[in-house]
């Protein structure tokens, strides 16, 4: 093959050599190298070898080219003395080959663990098939408004949804159901219709007290058959409300007052008797409601309320929702396999479920969630429901454990048709059925609130593996925690519940979400002014944060001046934020830890802000990418989390969600516009001393943009920083700050008066001549000498040596106090 042209050519060399100073040569050597290509495929000439063997030894490191040639050719250069063919002189090693290469050992991966309740304990999640995930969740009881405890579970699990889609990027199918046929409708729906037919009727007063005495006693046999205490408080309350009621129209009908006066009392104890005449009501004449269609208006306005209400508070639409009414048949078809399955028993036109017979199969186990629970009379008959345990029903039943999966109507209850003859479906099958029928014999996740464990969902366990023939018809069951209120108890049953319309008019859907992201979801969570004021305090802490990043963003620069060389303040910045990230995605790992994650997320913003005011004191510009890069992160967790509905790759959104228009991207350039305008002016007027201008300027940023929704804050020495911030927020804040000043200003005022009566009082302590400043003492001295001095006790006793001398220097004091007195009257300040 052709050899390579060679590095070092006779003339090139001999010039080399020839220059005997070794320093000069290595110079020399530097200089031409530095304009030639050093590496000539694996060979070497003799010129090479004869300049490499005039080195004692490696050259300096400042000779940047004759480094890289001495290393290559001593690498190759087998030592021989061979000068005719330069071509031949090869390596000892042969051909260069690279080295061997192995990958680095990296770290473990975390893997997402969730807690579940089949076991109780935090379990590796993988779903059944790939990245797929099916996911039910059981939906409201639509007979009234829905409450905190509703949006407890429904937005936990949409932040739970959420963080599985778009942080673990699984793909989640997701179906819940809406459940409009129950007892608790049926019972509402007849009671709602009942009682506004009874109040068309407009009665006399005399008529609506006597029935109101009649209700009262039914009500009073319930109220002492009640053993739970915290219904029988809420009974009592009724009961106490409608005495109340109840006086005030009996005195004005018997002492004939204007029918105004007596209407106004009629209408106060209609309102407050409502719950008591509807029981009364329901008892005479519910078995007489017939109409099916007064059971269907009932669930289908409280279900309309309820996606309103959901869609307020930012949670995803179920991607399936499933209604009992439009089930029935696929219902009925499901409780007949059970039945032909061995499972299940027909008893008096309804159908059970045989707890006994399933729990003795081999390959069943009934009450997985809450074994010890079995037997529990008062949950199992509030599973059944107010309608279904009558002596009649219970004694239908095999065994009291069992329960209904159709339920035979009654008069005054909705039916429809079945092999069993007229009826309903239990409340437990329809989760089943529909579940079933949409996601097939085995689910990945099923969810719901802590209070459904059981009967409810061991109850759905056992019927659908009792249809499916399987033991896994639920991989992994979560159950997200109670709502308590201010530490308290919370039961729409018990009428001690805050709507979420309510909520939502006393603070923000983010607001709401972040108390909850502040907590695990599946604790108990108490929704008090507390837990509120802390959610309210992060937002305004990461807004902060948000804002003054967008206005370092927002400073001018060219292309080239948004890179910016890292010192070592951004070094420790970005390692603290890959340490943060880390950090975060162990905690979302570990059961949807969103608690620790906020916590992580707030130290990242603490971090980044103690950096931004580091800069900003010594006078240098933060470093733009890397602050953008941080609260780009932070904005995208958010909205992971459903905190933040907005397309903005940094903060909150301004202006509300409705906007079809970035606000800030309009508006901003305006206000930057407006906001050096202003400076010049102060400036200006600064020099000037034009203190009117001054005082304009300051009601533009403290009255007037507030007002639009505008923050200007004044830096001394630096630019102004302008905010968009919501109206509300900063009026509340100039609120605040008036009555700080307020509060400045009193204190102020105070210290005034104090200082000003201890002038009084020091000046009218002057005014004394010391001659007569004891004499008015006569409860302790009782003689003075020619001088006013005091030498005699109020029982005629000389003082002692020791007390003269302590009276000698008070005296002394005031003669001083007393000669300033007479200096400044001579001087005409004494006033």
């Amino acid at each position: 093959t052709e050899c390579p042209v060679p590095l070092f050519t006779a003339s090139s060399y001999s010039f080399i050599l020839s220059i005997s100073e070794e320093e000069a040569r290595v110079k020399a050597l530097n200089e031409y190298l530095s304009t030639r290509s050093y590496i000539q495929g694996f060979t070497f000439s003799h010129a090479d070898v004869e300049v490499f063997r005039k080195f004692s030894g490696p050259p300096v490191d400042q000779y940047i080219h004759v480094v890289r040639w001495y290393r290559h050719i001593e690498a190759i250069y087998d030592g021989s003395s061979e000068k005719n063919e330069p071509c031949k002189l090869q390596t000892s090693k042969g051909k260069r080959v690279q080295p061997p290469w192995s990958p680095p050992e990296g770290t473990k991966h975390s893997r997402l663990c969730l807690y579940n309740s089949l076991t109780r304990n935090k379990e590796i999640f993988q779903p059944q098939n790939g990245r797929k995930v099916l996911w039910y969740c059981c939906g409201p009881t639509v007979y009234d408004a829905s409450h905190m405890g509703h949006a407890r579970s429904y937005i936990s699990f949409d932040i739970l949804r959420r963080i599985l889609r778009d942080y673990f990027k699984y793909d989640i199918f997701y179906c819940m159901n809406i459940t409009d046929i129950d007892d608790k409708i049926i019972k509402r729906a007849r009671q709602n219709y009942l009682f506004e037919q009874y109040r068309e009727n407009k009665l006399a007063p005399d008529q609506l007290l006597e029935d109101v005495k009649t209700a009262s006693e039914l009500f009073s046999v319930k109220l002492n058959e009640t053993t739970d205490p915290d219904k029988k408080q809420m009974l009592e309350r009724i009961q106490n409300a409608v005495k109340s009621a109840f006086n005030p129209l009996q005195e004005a009908v018997q002492a004939k007052l204007p029918a105004e006066e007596i209407n106004r009392c009629h209408e106060t104890l209609l309102e407050e008797a409502k719950d008591l005449l509807s029981d009364w009501l329901d008892t005479k004449f519910g078995s007489q409601v017939t109409d099916n269609s007064i059971f269907s208006k009932l669930p289908k306005f409280w279900e309309g309320e309820f996606h309103k209400d959901m869609e307020a508070l930012n949670v995803l639409p179920p991607d399936v929702l499933t209604r009992v009414s439009e089930y029935v048949p696929e219902i009925v078809d499901f409780v007949k396999k059970i039945v032909d399955n061995g499972y299940g028993y027909v008893s008096n036109g309804s159908v059970y479920f045989d707890t006994m017979k399933f729990d003795s199969s081999e390959k069943h186990s009934y009450a997985k969630l809450v074994p010890e629970a079995v037997g529990d009379q008062k949950a199992l008959q509030e599973g059944e429901g107010d309608l279904s345990i009558s002596a009649d029903r219970l004694s239908e039943k095999h065994s009291p454990n069992d329960f209904a999966l159709w339920k035979s109507s009654k008069p005054g209850e909705p039916s429809w048709d079945s092999p069993w003859g007229k009826g309903r479906p239990g409340w437990h099958i329809e989760c089943s059925a529909m579940a079933g029928s949409i996601l097939g014999e085995s689910m990945d996740i099923h969810g719901g609130g802590f209070d459904l464990r059981f009967p409810h969902h061991d109850n759905e366990l056992a019927q659908s593996e009792a249809y499916f023939e399987n033991d896994h018809w639920v991989r992994y069951f979560l159950h997200t925690g109670h709502l308590t209120i201010a530490g308290c108890k919370m039961s729409k049953s018990l009428k001690n519940f805050i709507t979420i319309k309510d909520a939502l008019k006393k603070h923000t859907a983010r607001q709401l979400r972040l108390a909850f992201l502040m907590h695990s979801w599946k604790d108990t969570l108490d929704y008090s002014n507390n837990t509120m004021e802390s959610a309210i305090q992060y937002e305004k802490f990461m807004n902060e944060f948000f804002l003054n990043v967008k206005d370092i963003l927002r400073a001018p620069t060219d292309v080239t001046g948004q890179f910016q060389k890292w010192e070592n303040q951004e070094a420790e910045l970005n390692k603290n934020f890959y340490d943060k990230k880390a950090a975060i995605h162990e905690a979302l790992c570990d059961n949807i830890d969103t608690r620790s994650v906020l916590e992580e997320m707030r130290s990242l913003v603490s971090q980044s802000n103690s950096y931004i005011a580091a800069k900003k004191s010594s006078r240098q510009m933060p470093n733009r990418l890397l602050l953008e890069n941080i609260s780009s992160y932070l904005t995208q967790m958010l909205k992971i989390f459903g905190a933040i509905e907005s397309d903005d790759t940094i903060g909150f959104p301004v202006g509300g969600n409705s906007q079809n228009i970035n606000i800030e991207s309009t508006v901003m350039p305006y206000l930057q516009v407006l906001s050096e305008f202003r400076e010049g002016v102060r400036q200006i007027a600064r020099e000037k001393k034009v203190t009117e201008v001054l005082q304009l300027s300051d009601a533009l940023r403290d009255d007037i943009l507030p007002e639009l929704g505008v923050r200007f804050e004044d830096h001394e020495g630096l630019p102004t920083v302008v905010k968009l911030v919501d109206k509300d927020t900063l009026l509340k804040e100039r609120e605040e700050k008036k009555k700080i000043e307020e509060e400045k200003k009193k204190k102020k005022e105070e210290a005034a008066r104090k200082k000003q009566e201890q002038e009084a009082a020091k000046l009218a302590k002057m005014k004394i001549p010391p001659h007569e400043m004891f004499k008015s003492e006569h409860d302790k001295y009782s003689m003075f000498d020619e001088n006013g001095f005091p030498t005699h006790d109020t029982e005629g006793k000389e003082l002692s040596k020791g007390q003269i001398k302590k009276l000698k220097k008070l005296y002394e004091t005031q003669e001083k106090l007393y000669k300033e007195y007479l200096q400044m009257v001579q001087n005409g300040s004494a006033n």
